[in-house]
């Protein structure tokens, strides 16, 4: 009997422990294709070509990463074009950064979430794993006082829909002067910025090899 209770006491154990760790996903190998899928922060304004987070992420992880930025666009607009995209590129992994433009519209965020649940479903069926690049939630007081934070729309869909987030990093570049072109805008230092934290926390994850730079 002490014998069982022992056995169960070392189960439960390990199981407490195997919760207690973040779960690692799949390595992507250099030359698999990304999908970096946003808006003007995704395409890189504010800065010259080849300076945005996609270009420089694929320099640091021999990726082919595919810049489906377009300046302007808004989760609402986006989940239109989200399903061309995927079948046309078949990506390994979409980056998703987007909500910024319907934030500035003053759309509701439970509208912005919703339309973010569209495109995530969609990428999970198309077979490609995703990632959520939080966006900051943007009002005067946060503009003005250089105090942005992630809206919280973010964590609370990537913990429904189970996926990784990337949090408080485009919120942290807005918060430095140094590191931006404009108020909602990096320039090429915020941008680097942006993808040296992207990097980092896609190989926290396991999605980048850990013996990759």
């Amino acid at each position: 009997m002490q014998r069982r209770s022992f056995i169960r006491v070392l189960i439960a154990a390990g199981f407490i422990s195997a919760c207690g760790r973040k779960a690692q996903l799949p390595a992507i190998s250099p030359g698999k294709t990304v999908l970096a899928f946003g808006d003007s922060v995704t395409f890189g304004t504010g800065a010259s070509p080849g300076e945005d987070w996609p270009s420089l992420l694929a320099r640091s992880t021999g990726w082919r990463v595919t810049n489906a930025g377009i300046p302007g666009d808004t989760a609402e607009a986006a989940q239109e074009r989200i399903q061309a995209l995927l079948e046309e590129h078949r990506p390994a992994l979409v980056i998703i950064e987007m909500g910024g433009n319907d934030f500035l519209r003053r759309r509701p965020q439970k509208a912005v979430k919703d339309d973010l649940r569209r495109i995530i479903r969609q990428v999970r069926q198309s077979g490609s794993q995703s990632v959520l690049l939080a966006v900051p939630e943007f009002s005067l007081l946060s503009v003005v006082a250089r105090k942005p934070s992630d809206a919280p729309i973010y964590r609370e869909l990537a913990e429904e829909e189970k996926i990784p987030l990337i949090s408080d990093l485009f919120s942290d570049i807005l918060a430095r002067p140094e590191l931006c072109a404009d108020q909602i805008h990096p320039n090429a230092k915020g941008y680097q910025q942006m993808a040296s934290g992207i990097h980092a926390q896609l190989k926290r994850l396991g999605l980048i090899s850990a013996s990759a730079p």
